[in-house]
């Protein structure tokens, strides 16, 4: 059977399987959503396990602990959603918003976060009573399978159709791209080029761009602090979160203590040689090496040819430029920081668009600091989505229990990275929506003092028009 058959055989039965719900009342749908969280945590050290097994990259404890934090957390932001029927209501404008399925989605799972991207794309896709395919990266396809059947299991269990959720079993990038051809949406969370695929595919997608995440380091940080939750976030399952530090600015005042700082906290400066072989190790080709992204800082060490002292975690590398001769201005999805030096705040400005120009535009960029000033000027003039504020990036951007952003596994970039939104991506992006409008009573038409104001006092603007 051909890719097109193939694909067609998954869609069709995902398009029956969605049409059995597409009825559900809001109560109906979330109480699978919340079976398939509660799910995610019960299971949660089996699949960390698989994952890890199967791609040998970051480690289980990390990988355990984000797939119960985000089933929690989307279990907090789904508890009180609107997806289905009346879902908002404007008096005042007689404006009514009614909430409608999508169809059948194509979710398209990286190697990197598999069974999150499964079961929270999942709960977000049976909210709006859509069904969904999910197509595996091939290196990771026995774990994300894994995950999916285990879902189609609870599925049955709860009398919904098991077709709700697919996965397809062999990844290849033709089947990828038929099943971007067939379905109603595509939600895309992974490399560059996967998602470049999908916005050519012709069909809708919501797509993420590439994380390079940069952080100032200002002279009011709290300098230890800073350090202990930049480590901490390194650490995160090695790295292999999008929203990991890539790179810190620090201010010349405070960068010696900063980096006193990171050492005292496991981190290692390597040197000026080992900086050249690191180098080498970690890019072939002009590309990551994925035999050392993702691992411990003494397994990509040995891979270059120098050894760690024992208890070292994280690897520091000093740089001033960015761009294509700096490779280590880009992400590079290992325990591995760079860092740069300034001296007015403006130029930590420069350096961070700079360096997310050359990779990662658009992502997310943070601040350890105490002047509002510099916090307000990062968020004016930086082309990112979102700015973190004296927390770990890698436990932020995507949600958490100490702020407000909603928890998603994927994080669009905006028109910067080549994504039709900024927002993180939730169940909202997997609804249609009608809007019924009814006339206003006495409504009035303004009249055009009202509406320019100033603008009618002085109309030399017309000169010449």
């Amino acid at each position: 059977m051909d890719s097109r058959e193939y694909i067609k055989g998954l869609v069709d039965r995902a398009r029956a399987a969605q049409e059995q719900i597409e009825y559900y009342t809001q109560e109906q749908v979330r109480r699978i959503a919340f079976s398939i969280a509660y799910t995610a945590i019960e299971k949660s050290e089996v699949w960390a396990a698989n994952n890890y097994n199967e791609t040998l990259m970051g480690d289980i404890p990390s990988k355990i602990a984000r797939i119960q934090a985000r089933a929690r957390g989307l279990v907090r932001d789904l508890k009180d959603a609107k997806t289905v029927g009346i879902i908002e209501e404007d008096k005042e404008k007689c404006l009514v918003k009614i909430a409608k399925p999508v169809g059948v989605i194509g979710g398209l799972v990286p190697v990197t976060v598999p069974s999150g991207v499964v079961f929270m794309k999942a709960m977000n896709a049976i909210m709006g009573r859509n069904a969904i395919i999910f197509a595996p990266h091939p290196k990771a396809k026995k774990c994300t399978n894994i995950v999916a059947n285990d879902l189609r299991r609870v599925l049955k269990n709860l009398g919904a159709p098991e077709d709700l959720i697919i996965c397809v079993e062999e990844p290849r990038m033709e089947i990828s791209e038929e099943l971007m051809n067939q379905v109603d949406l595509i939600i895309a969370t992974g490399g560059a080029g996967m998602v470049k695929a999908a916005y050519s595919s012709g069909t809708p997608a919501y797509g993420v761009g590439a994380g390079n995440v940069v952080s100032v380091i200002d002279e009011t940080a709290d300098i230890k602090d800073a350090a202990n939750k930049i480590v901490d976030s390194q650490l995160n399952d090695l790295s292999i979160g999008c929203s990991t530090e890539n790179s810190l600015v620090i201010h010349e005042s405070v960068y010696d203590k900063m980096v006193q700082a990171l050492v005292d906290e496991g981190s290692y400066l390597v040197t000026p040689e080992e900086k050249i072989k690191l180098q080498n190790a970690l890019w072939v080709d002009g590309h990551l090496n994925p035999k050392l992204i993702c691992r411990t800082a003494s397994v990509i060490a040995e891979g270059a040819g120098f050894t760690l002292p024992e208890g070292r975690t994280v690897l520091l590398v000093e740089e001033t430029g960015y761009g294509p001769q700096y490779p280590f201005s880009g992400e590079k999805l290992s325990v591995t920081l760079t860092l740069y030096k300034y001296k007015e705040f403006g130029d930590a400005i420069k350096l961070v668009n700079g360096i997310q120009a050359y990779s990662g535009a658009g992502h997310s960029c943070g601040i350890h600091s105490f002047d509002e000033d510099h916090i307000r000027e990062l968020s004016l003039r930086t082309k990112t989505a979102r700015v973190a504020v004296r927390m770990p990036q890698n436990k932020s951007n995507a949600g958490n229990w100490n702020n407000g952003m909603p928890f998603t596994i994927t994080l669009g970039c905006g028109t910067w990275g080549g994504n039709i939104t900024c927002e993180n991506v939730t169940y909202k992006h997997y609804i249609n929506t009608t809007w019924v409008a009814r006339e206003i009573p006495d409504y009035k038409i303004p009249t055009d003092e009202e509406l320019f104001g100033d603008i009618l006092k002085d109309k030399s603007f017309l000169a010449g028009v």
